[in-house]
């Protein structure tokens, strides 16, 4: 393996305080998206309980993803996110693609958390307008971030707590109510027959079980934010593989048993699309502050993304310009060692989302493409990581016998991951609304395209990440 020549004392540069506690925390906090709250009705609807089986797949195929991931970070410790390894292995413009198509998919996502958690924010106080809590909030995280690098640790740790916390109360509650045979207003009995005795696992057929594939993948964007901490980890050899290890554990915890939890106490056939079925279960087992609970975790869920958002975008934009693929100024650090221009930058941008909501009160809706585009731009930088895991392979051949962090399946698995993602593009053109999504895509490409044209020929030359 190799190692990091050490950087010279006088020279500012990302410092590796991020704890174990904090990584293994932002792991589990970019495995649990918002949808996962709001959006697992929407797809029980629509595959019935084999809905159980999407997410175990999709789960199942990002784990060697991140394994993949986990090994390239791990064979240069030099590497301090997916841009170096993309841009050293595939070429300079992998690197200026993935950055600027990961700055993108955080900024769009983050615009739609600010609007997210100012509409959350009406839930307490109906009167206050929006983009007033908006705006407070994305100062909150400005001024938060800009402190240390372990601020942002303790922040999503906090974050991520909340919602495991939330999943553990909805499973713990479910699995009483199944075995105390509770019995619903309707007439429903708890029980976990209910999974199955109305038409069975696949209730909608295979294409109700597909167009599961189309939402659910979106629940899983974040995954690859530990990724990006890569390089102020305190100890990334022991730190990266013990939180990727531990996603197949976090996909049955947080995702398996909370939809099997959610389907035992309400028949699938029950479960209304609009609502959340963490509000229904709660409300059901008699807490009168369900709606309360859950708003104030969904906000945090909203919270944890912006967060999360924030700093892999400043580190982005950091990485981005040590390759001379963003202005200098992005490369520059505070005294505290934190990107601070990229920080001012990306959260500029989320001012948009407060901006909107002051121009548009009702914006909520204009996110659905945008956000799917995100979410399919986020399936191009995975897709990016497993094809500099076979250049690595290919080319690296004598790194790949020295790891420690092997990924399982190697080569072939990373052929079938690619395959699978291609399945879900296929899946995504058979809806209007995503297949619109898929239409206006292209356009980021072709502005990428010709804007390397342009910086390529200003390129300075990088002396950092290069294994020799």
């Amino acid at each position: 393996m190799t190692q990091a020549s050490p950087t010279p004392p006088d020279e500012p540069h990302l410092q590796r305080n991020l704890t174990n506690r904090h990584i293994q925390l932002i792991a589990i906090g970019g495995a649990i998206g918002t949808g996962l709250f709001m959006g697992s009705g929407k797809t029980i609807n629509l595959a019935g309980p084999s809905i159980i089986f999407v997410y175990m797949i999709i789960g199942f195929m990002l784990f060697f993803v991140m394994r993949a991931m986990g090994e390239l970070l791990l064979s240069n410790l030099n590497y301090k996110s997916f841009i170096d390894f993309s841009a050293d292995l595939l070429g300079p413009w992998a690197g200026y693609f993935t950055g600027w198509t990961y700055w993108f998919c955080w900024v769009v996502t983050g615009i739609a958390d600010v609007v997210a958690i100012a509409a959350y924010t009406q839930f307490w106080f109906p009167e206050l307008p929006q983009w007033i809590p908006a705006l407070a909030f994305v100062a909150l995280l400005l001024s938060l971030n800009l402190v240390t690098v372990k601020m942002f640790g303790e922040l999503e740790f906090w974050f991520a707590l909340v919602k495991i916390v939330a999943i553990l109360g909805l499973v713990a509650t479910g699995l009483y109510m199944v075995f105390s045979g509770f019995t619903s207003p309707s007439g429903r009995t708890a029980q976990l027959a209910n999974l199955w005795n109305d038409g069975g696992m696949f209730p909608n057929g295979l294409m109700g079980f597909f167009a599961g594939f189309q939402i659910a993948v979106f629940a899983f964007v974040g995954i690859e934010l530990v990724g990006t901490t890569a390089a102020e980890a305190k100890n990334p050899e022991r730190t990266l593989p013990r939180a990727i290890n531990s996603i197949p554990l976090r996909i049955i915890m947080f995702y398996v048993l909370a939809l099997i939890a959610i389907m035992a106490v309400t028949p699938w056939r029950d479960v209304v699309p609009g609502k959340s079925p963490f509000i229904e279960l709660f409300v059901l087992a008699g807490l009168p502050a369900a709606a309360s609970v859950i708003n104030f975790v969904v906000l945090t869920s909203a919270a944890s993304s912006a967060n999360g958002g924030v700093f892999s975008t400043s580190r982005m934009l950091y990485g981005l310009s040590q390759e001379g693929d963003a202005p200098k100024a992005f490369g520059e650090l505070s005294g505290r060692s934190v990107p601070a221009n990229g920080l001012y930058f990306s959260c500029s941008c989320l001012l948009l989302g407060a901006v909107m909501i002051y121009l548009v009160p009702n914006v909520v809706e204009a996110f659905t493409l945008i956000t799917t585009v995100s979410a399919v731009l986020f399936m191009f930088v995975w897709t990016l990581i497993l094809l500099s895991y076979l250049q690595y392979r290919k080319h690296r051949a004598t790194l790949h016998q020295a790891s420690k962090y092997k990924m399982p399946g190697g080569r072939f698995m990373c052929y079938v991951c690619l395959a699978f993602f291609a399945f879900i593009l296929v899946l995504l053109s058979l809806e209007a609304d995503t297949r619109s999504a898929l239409v206006v895509t292209p356009i980021w490409f072709v502005l990428l395209a010709v804007t390397y044209q342009f910086v390529r020929s200003k390129r300075h030359p990088r002396t950092a990440v290069r294994n020799g």
